[in-house]
């Protein structure tokens, strides 16, 4: 009995005068036992600091496209409005399309394609961007301009032209948001032609992740640049408690600042990433399993975030900057490029 109150007395005054001088390095050996353990799981933490973060949050705003649901939408059938062919329609698809390499773009060129539609692009025409603030893109060759968008945007275009949308324009749109679809409004000069169907996909099983996630206490909230109906469809069928429909970077940070002033800790899941911002990488999801994604690939020795893109052909990749100050690459070999993992998660300090 003595020695084992010896023991305890021996333990308490061990611990009492370790305390002091290991805490530094017992933090550290936490930090990093937790980026082992989410290792295990093929998953990259850049630091114990990211765990730790992680660990605490309780709201999640995530991104739609990519995240919740497949990604990939395809162009799956053309809406024109009355006294507009097909054809027509399909055509001013393919010009407003032309230099849009994401897969919702080459997926509106392979549908105009399909349909033997043909548009021959004159030289001098100029690209049009898409951006988050404008919301559409097209080009501007030099005797027409095309343009595909969002219906306010396609909307605001025309107006600004001295015409207006159709009401077919609009009924149309409404049925495809609430199939959960993405509409895309086209308009050859100041006439809108009519409207895309982009079929987008719920991820398998997200819904039951979603309720996993619920019951940890974390609140979920959908991105997206979609309009309200489609937004509320995918919301329904994913299982996100909340969510931002026509979102732009502007109202992600305000929505983050708001929850952050409520006292939350939020956590951001999606493509965008700044300098300084910590990453999760599923080193498990890489080059054999390689699809359009965001991706951290390994570029001239150094460690590069990417959006890839899969092109038609299916053995070349495209590999894609949102920034202008660096360039975009295409046809490359993905023989040629290191893939280390695609990322999962970004944990960024909003001041």
């Amino acid at each position: 009995c003595s020695s084992d109150l010896v023991s305890i007395v021996s333990l308490i005054a061990l611990l009492v005068c370790l305390i002091p001088t290991t805490i530094g390095g017992l933090l550290s050996a936490i930090g990093i036992a937790g980026m082992d353990r989410v290792l295990q799981r093929n998953v990259i933490a850049m630091s114990g600091r990211a765990v730790e973060a992680a660990g605490d949050v309780d709201i999640l705003l995530l991104d739609k496209t990519g995240t919740i649901t497949v990604g990939n939408r395809m162009a799956t059938e053309f809406f024109p409005c009355p006294n507009v062919t097909v054809d027509e329609l399909a055509k001013a698809s393919l010009a407003a399309s032309w230099f849009d390499q994401t897969p919702e773009g080459r997926s509106i060129i392979k549908l105009a394609n399909e349909l033997h539609a043909y548009f021959q692009l004159p030289a001098n025409s100029i690209p049009i961007p898409f951006t988050a603030e404008t919301r559409m893109s097209g080009v501007d060759t030099p005797s027409e301009s095309f343009r595909k968008g969002s219906m306010e945007s396609i909307s605001s275009w025309v107006n600004s032209l001295g015409s207006k949308l159709p009401e077919e324009i609009l009924a149309n749109v409404t049925k495809i948001s609430k199939l959960g679809g993405t509409p895309l409004v086209v308009a050859k000069g100041s006439k809108a032609l009519g409207v895309i169907y982009l079929k987008d996909v719920v991820k398998p099983g997200i819904s039951a992740r979603f309720e996993r996630i619920r019951a940890m206490g974390i609140r979920t909230i959908m991105i997206t640049g979609d309009n309200k109906l489609t937004a509320a469809a995918i919301a329904s069928e994913a299982g996100v408690d909340d969510f931002i429909a026509q979102a732009t970077p502007e109202a992600k940070l305000q929505r983050i600042r708001e929850e952050q002033a409520k006292g939350h800790l939020v956590a951001m899941i999606g493509d965008g990433l700044n300098d300084g911002d910590e990453v999760m990488v599923d080193l498990g999801d890489g080059q054999s399993r390689l699809r359009d994604g965001i991706y951290v690939l390994r570029m001239d020795d150094a460690l590069n975030v990417k959006r890839v893109a899969i092109e038609p052909q299916g053995r070349r990749i495209s590999v894609l900057s949102d920034n202008p100050a660096y360039p975009s690459w295409s046809g490359l070999d993905r023989r040629n490029i290191t893939v280390v993992g695609r990322m999962r998660c970004i944990i960024r300090q909003v001041q």
